[in-house]
């Protein structure tokens, strides 16, 4: 009895449809426990760059220093770097124009560097639908898998004449692996989205606030020297 409803014998017994739908859900599991940890590794790596950036930014570096250092370091650099390189960009570009107006200026660098904004927060966003759509389907898939078994099931005992728990138990069996199965894959993926939702979340805010930050001394060294470029904060 322990051998035919050990884990393998029920999966080996059970109907191709319930086996189709195992694998699939072991496959939805697995893709899922790898997207999760390459999104542990990339927020961690986010806000580890976010915060050496703002560091420098705040240790009274001049502007243009950092913008010379964020170009030689576009591709190792992090979303906070890379929206303050393209407003510093769009802010330059008009004043090479001979564009002075202040308001014009300020203007395009937020543009900027919301459209910036914008990119890096949808490629930290990767892979978190993915998670959530596994979280939210993956126990009706593993449902359906139960229903098939059950179904199955009870179709192969009607032909029987005597029915004992013996002859039901193995039949039920398999078909709740597939349930299990589905709560396997789900589980985990619910808790990492809610988890790397909120590190989104402050990750977002973090650069919200940046772009205001950077938007205010941009508009004080418009105030206070009209005519030449920001040079310091």
């Amino acid at each position: 009895m322990n051998q035919d409803l050990s884990i393998l014998q029920l999966v080996l017994g059970a109907s191709i449809v319930v086996q189709l739908v195992m694998l699939l859900l072991l496959v939805v599991s697995i893709t899922s426990w790898a997207a999760i940890f390459r999104k542990l590794f990339a927020l961690r790596r986010v806000n580890a760059l976010n915060d050496d950036f703002e560091r420098d930014f705040w240790s009274g570096t001049s502007l243009n220093d950092l913008f010379s250092s964020a170009a030689q370091n576009a591709k190792l650099a992090g979303p906070m770097e890379r929206i303050f390189a393209s407003g510093m960009r769009e802010y330059q570009k008009l004043r090479e124009r001979r564009i002075n107006d202040a308001g014009a200026l300020l203007d395009a660098a937020r543009r900027a560097m919301r459209a910036s904004f914008q990119r890096e927060l949808d490629a930290v966003e990767t892979n978190l639908s993915f998670l959530g759509s596994v979280g939210s389907v993956s126990p009706y898939v593993g449902l359906f898998g139960t229903v098939w078994g059950i179904m199955h099931a009870f179709t192969g005992l009607g032909a029987l004449q005597q029915v004992t728990l013996a002859t039901v138990a193995p039949g039920i069996a398999e078909a709740l692996v597939a349930t299990a199965l589905g709560l396997f894959a789900a589980i985990p993926a619910v808790v990492a989205y809610n988890r790397f939702a909120r590190d989104i979340d402050r990750v977002s805010i973090q650069l919200e606030t940046f772009i205001e930050e950077f938007s205010n001394i941009l508009q004080r060294n418009l105030g206070a020297h009209p005519t030449a470029t920001a040079s310091g904060h």
